[in-house]
């Protein structure tokens, strides 16, 4: 597992924990940091993402808001509010593509919370990186850009068209 991935797990973490126990952001990072050894590069982005979350949270739930039609932001589930919430960060603020952001916040969801969590959290998601502008096609998607494989015959030959008369 590669180290965004986990700072995004340690980021679902503490946005987690602020929220469930109502405690002052910073004292529950403190709190966090000491009964953990991560290496500096995980904490630091879990950090960044944990402080640019909390500190654009209006911005980021409006943003959910506006494709969860049918779910109130105060109804979803703890842990699918708060992947969301790192998730939409990334997609706003961070270079990263909206595939990868969704990829990611699918996977950190099937972990944490369930594979009904999995596929709410990829509509909310793929619905706003749409409504947002953003490419959504995967990488392994562009088929155009692939140069086409010839088909082969189950013989291991090159399939060739018969001619019909």
């Amino acid at each position: 597992m590669g180290v965004r991935r986990k700072a995004r797990e340690d980021a679902l973490q503490l946005l987690y924990q602020v929220e469930f126990e109502a405690s002052e952001p910073e004292a529950s990072r403190r709190k966090f940091w000491a009964v953990r050894k991560t290496p500096a590069a995980e904490r630091e982005y879990a950090d960044h993402l944990f402080r640019s979350v909390l500190g654009r949270q209006a911005e980021i739930d409006g943003l959910i808001r506006s494709v969860s039609k049918n779910w109130r932001l105060e109804r979803m589930p703890l842990v699918d509010r708060n992947v969301l919430r790192v998730a939409v960060l990334e997609l706003v603020q961070e270079k990263t593509a909206p595939a990868v952001v969704i990829n990611e916040a699918i996977e950190v969801a099937r972990k944490y919370s369930s594979a009904e969590s999995a596929a709410f959290i990829n509509g909310i998601l793929d619905a706003l990186s749409r409504e947002m502008g953003l490419a959504v096609a995967a990488p392994h998607e562009k088929q155009d850009e692939r140069p086409k494989k010839q088909a082969r015959s189950p013989q291991g030959g090159a399939k060739r068209k018969r001619k019909t008369a």
